[in-house]
């Protein structure tokens, strides 16, 4: 099964007194673009998770509904709490491995620093981190049930490598 781990594309600027509670800040209009472009680009490659796991933060959410509005499969959003910043990240990967059970393509929609340290730890580097820009996605193979170390990083990719 594949699982793709996604920090939130760019959102309106930290601290900005529009958005007094941090949790509603939203994506910005460039942001919500060139996001959209990233996951056109991805979906022709394959990119169709079944399922979207996501940060109940709002910029979160509005990376997650892009990703589900413009892959073939059309995914369910489920917002994750452990995807929050410093949420379970055993949790969040035994929610996976049910989830694996029905689906082949899962994906995670949260944070830096915590999507960082969930790929390290995917793929068997606890207490690594694994450097994410604003809406990079990261894909992790694993051959069988998602498991902390039992994941391959196919591929990490930014807006700005594919020209985005």
């Amino acid at each position: 099964m594949d699982l793709y781990i996604i920090r939130h594309a760019w959102a309106g600027h930290m601290g900005d007194p529009q958005w007094p509670d941090d949790t509603q800040r939203p994506l910005s209009a460039e942001g919500r673009e060139r996001f959209a472009k990233l996951i056109d680009k991805l979906a022709g490659g394959g990119l169709a998770p079944q399922v979207i796991a996501v940060s109940p933060m709002v910029r979160c959410v509005e990376t997650a509904e892009i990703l589900a509005e413009r892959t073939p499969s059309r995914a369910q959003l489920v917002q994750h709490g452990e995807l929050l910043p410093g949420g379970n990240h055993q949790r969040l990967l035994e929610w996976t491995a049910k989830q694996a059970q029905r689906s082949e393509q899962i994906a995670w929609v949260g944070h830096a620093p915590d999507v960082e340290q969930l790929a390290a730890l995917a793929i068997g580097m606890p207490g690594g981190s694994i450097r994410f820009s604003k809406g990079a996605i990261a894909a992790i193979r694993f051959e069988a049930s998602p498991r902390a170390g039992g994941g391959e990083l196919r591929w990490l990719v930014t807006a700005k490598v594919l020209g985005c």
